[in-house]
């Protein structure tokens, strides 16, 4: 670990955020001094962000535990246009009205998260579509195209790599990387930013921000990256065979956040809680330290921790309980997913399907022959076997992670 003086950069170097800097004496001698606002910007596709933004909002978080201002950036505007980078094609265009609703839906995971309000270092939400809305075509061009070359452009990797894949790129996309430099100069003119945070993807837009705030306005500003952050198994992190691991509630049930992290492979378990929990360090390298099955109890405690700050107290509570009724004691916890049906039976194919743990028919059939499907904690062998439900309810699983309740209504 570096020697910072800032607690700014001593608490984000030791949990493991800091990949690059663009200025790291420049940075800590600037937090050293006083209150730095500092962002991040995040676009709104969807009505939820996913865990793949957690270590971001958890940046943020941080920034704000150690005594400066987050400012939460929306893209309100960018979203409209799509960043280009990692991707392999254009982005959906949403309307007005979805990209307000997906903003609106977002901010409460935010609002968990951080502390809002007008202090000097609450945090706030800004829209870039409130100035890049106002933007004329030709006055973008002479304020900040100048400052762009074609060359260094087709450098980058979110040009670069999409070029060499022979995938299409519009013009419209070309210029997102433009508009996210224009956004780091125009807080700084606005609110006295200095500091944009991002993924390691993100490097090249945040260089152009800082080199065009340097160039029109003579300003200093710093970029900070965060590792590219992939599990053990090299998996690109919130992404599962199931989908993404969503952080609204209405997006992705509290059981299968919470079993999401509970899953997390043993190599991992020490990162994520440095990441994405506020338990002290002494207590992680503890936790982490456990071997064996007593792993299973560190997991336990993130699984806890992250729910609980991205959910909140009672749905980490009621997850906990859900897995305890589920796993320890056999029974059915109340947080499973539940299969409703209005007969008395059915084929043990039609339920892997209508509860979610299989895509078709044929995935259900390979399921049954790998021996990953159970009915009460019984591997099932046949796959024409049909389930009484004459109990009311009886427990199906998929595997040993998976487990849903068959109810009849």
């Amino acid at each position: 670990m570096t020697n910072y003086t800032s607690s700014l950069l001593r608490l984000l170097d030791e949990r493991g955020y800091i990949h690059q800097l663009t200025d790291a004496e420049g940075l800590d001698k600037l937090a050293s001094g006083g209150v730095v606002p500092g962002y991040i910007g995040f676009d709104a596709t969807a009505p939820s962000l996913h865990v793949g933004s957690l270590v971001q909002i958890m940046m943020l978080r941080r920034l704000q535990q150690a005594g400066h201002k987050p400012i939460v950036l929306m893209g309100g505007g960018t979203t409209r246009i799509g960043d280009p980078t990692g991707r392999d094609e254009s982005r959906k265009m949403l309307s007005d009205q979805t990209i307000e609703d997906n903003i609106a839906s977002i901010f409460t995971v935010f609002d968990k998260l951080l502390k809002f309000g007008d202090g000097p270092t609450d945090a706030v939400m800004v829209n870039n579509h409130d100035w890049l809305g106002k933007l004329g075509y030709i006055e973008l061009l002479q304020e900040v195209g100048t400052h762009f070359t074609v060359n260094r452009m087709l450098t980058f990797d979110s040009v670069k790599l999409r070029l060499e894949r022979e995938q299409p790129m519009t013009f419209l996309e070309f210029n997102y990387m433009i508009l996210q430099g224009y956004d780091f100069r125009h807080l700084n003119k606005e609110m006295g930013v200095r500091l944009q945070m991002g993924g390691s993807d993100q490097w090249g837009n945040i260089v152009n921000g800082i080199e065009l705030t340097r160039r029109k306005d003579g300003k200093e500003v710093f970029g900070l990256t965060t590792p590219l952050l992939t599990t053990a198994d090299g998996k690109k992190m919130g992404k599962t065979a199931a989908g993404a691991v969503w952080l609204n509630e209405d997006a992705l049930p509290a059981w299968d956040f919470w079993q999401f992290w509970r899953n997390t492979d043993d190599r991992d378990v020490g990162k994520f809680l440095r990441l994405f929990t506020d338990l002290p360090l002494d207590e992680i390298v503890r936790l982490e330290s456990l071997q064996g099955s007593e792993i299973n109890a560190a997991k336990v405690v993130l699984a806890n921790e992250v729910t609980r700050l991205v959910r909140g107290e009672e749905a980490a509570k009621a997850a906990e309980a859900t897995a305890s009724a589920t796993f320890a004691g056999g029974g059915l916890g109340q947080d499973l997913p539940v299969l409703d049906l209005s007969e008395d039976s059915i084929g043990i194919i039609d339920a892997l399907v209508g509860i979610g743990f299989a895509a078709s028919r044929g995935e259900a059939k390979r399921l049954i022959a790998g021996g990953g499907a159970k009915v009460d904690g019984q591997a099932v062998t046949d796959e024409g076997q049909v389930i009484s439900l004459s109990s009311g309810e009886i427990r199906i699983s998929s595997g040993k992670k998976k487990h849903g309740i068959l109810r009849r209504t």
